[in-house]
């Protein structure tokens, strides 16, 4: 019996464009606008990709869409192909090898420990770009707009690669007013009056270290929550509250204005992992990245 060969019917390609656009940016009117469409257009290109798959493939909610179960099966197969597709023909009209790593990456850590040695990777591999993404959530986005991440976590889904970066200790924080002024703090018992600042990543960070401590009932006059570890530090230094965080985030900022409170610290649950899909590992650009990330920051 011979094969059939003959190519399955596809939706047009600028109908899968518009579906995923939309998808990332959650709005018609975004990606019109990333797409350079009217949103009319735009509109009638995801209903053509509806039309030809025979079902919705959101739920729709005034401005905004959101992906149903059926959509967010489609984003996560042809998202990928997608950008593949995308950086194959950047490649070649450029006339010049290009690989293109989509990193998720928080801003702290960017900022301290990845910048400063981007050129290195430059040097050693010209043909590599990054697309750098500091939006948060990089983990539950692997596969669908990010290649790899690298998230402060306790662990990582096993189902994923991850690959420790460091081990830290937990520091405390606070403007060198704190132990200047009339009334200094120097011991820990003194946090019963004062506001403690927490990263959302690290939610556990204060609990832990007053357990080590040996205050298991102390409790702060409040906690106040970040999702940025640069803006954390600017609160700590300009007497916000007194800021929980690891020891590599405060010897990097290197900001006179802030001092390290006690000189008790405890192991911190959370770590730097690198992480990606099992198989995105098997590709070229995260490949690349990932060797070259372990060798240059990591210190486990």
């Amino acid at each position: 019996m011979q094969k059939d060969t003959a190519m399955r019917r596809l939706p047009p390609l600028t109908a899968i464009e518009a579906f995923v656009q939309v998808a990332r940016l959650g709005s018609i009117k975004a990606a019109a606008e990333e797409l350079a469409l009217s949103s009319p257009a735009l509109s009638r290109r995801v209903q053509a990709l509806e039309r030809f798959i025979g079902k919705p493939l959101f739920e729709r909610r005034h401005q905004a869409l959101k992906l149903n179960s059926d959509g967010e099966r489609l984003l996560a197969g042809i998202a990928p192909a997608l950008d593949t597709i995308s950086d194959t023909v950047e490649a070649m009209t450029s006339g010049v090898e290009l690989l293109r790593l989509r990193l998720g990456v928080l801003p702290l850590f960017a900022t301290q420990r990845l910048l400063p040695r981007l050129a290195e990777l430059k040097r050693l591999h010209p043909e590599l770009h990054l697309d750098v993404d500091t939006g948060g959530h990089g983990v539950t986005r692997l596969g669908d707009g990010l290649d790899a991440a690298i998230v402060l976590a306790e662990e990582v889904d096993p189902a994923l690669y991850a690959r420790r970066l460091d081990r830290n200790r937990v520091h405390v924080i606070g403007a060198r007013s704190l132990v200047e002024g009339t009334d200094p703090i120097t011991r820990p018992e003194q946090l019963g009056g004062q506001t403690v600042l927490i990263h959302r990543d690290m939610p556990e960070t204060f609990i832990a270290w007053r357990d080590a401590v040996g205050l298991p009932d102390l409790e702060p006059l409040a906690v106040d929550h970040f999702d940025s570890g640069s803006l954390m530090l600017e609160a700590a230094a300009q007497g916000l509250g007194i800021a929980f965080m690891l020891e590599s985030h405060f010897e990097a900022a290197n900001d006179p204005r802030l001092t390290q409170l006690f000189d008790t610290t405890v192991e911190s649950r959370y770590s730097y992992w690198f992480a990606c899909r099992p198989r995105a590992l098997t590709t070229r650009p995260v490949k690349l990245f990932h060797d070259w990330l372990v060798g240059a920051v990591a210190t486990v």
